[in-house]
């Protein structure tokens, strides 16, 4: 695992460490199951204060990215697997929510389009 901090970047470092993390999980370099340095360690490792990669951390566990099994580490989690249960019960929650304001299914698929293309910057 390789995580490069800049000083003179605009985000805080936790948020560098955390995006370094997830990303490397999900492209594969940090495989399922890798177990992630100590908080402790990778901390030293970087020159960051100890709370700092806690806070990444506690960030991607929230995230499904990365789960913690106490003395047996910390592990890559299945992402993909956690992320698309994520979406499905949100995807739930939201048909049920539309069809309780009386939408129909178009008028709700139009909505959930127009905000993936807002929240993807497709325009």
């Amino acid at each position: 695992m390789t995580l490069k901090i800049r000083i003179d970047d605009s985000a805080p470092p936790y948020e560098q460490v955390r995006a370094q993390i997830s990303e490397q999980a999900r492209a594969g370099t940090l495989p399922v199951g890798y177990r992630l340095p100590t908080v402790r360690g990778l901390a030293e490792s970087l020159g960051l204060a100890a709370n700092t990669v806690a806070k990444a951390y506690r960030a991607l566990e929230a995230d499904g990215v990365i789960e913690t099994r106490g003395r047996n580490g910390t592990l890559v989690a299945a992402a993909g697997s956690a992320a698309e249960r994520e979406a499905a019960v949100a995807a739930q929650g939201y048909a049920e929510r539309v069809r309780r304001l009386g939408l129909g299914s178009a008028e709700a698929l139009d909505a959930v389009r127009d905000a993936l293309r807002a929240a993807y910057g497709e325009g």
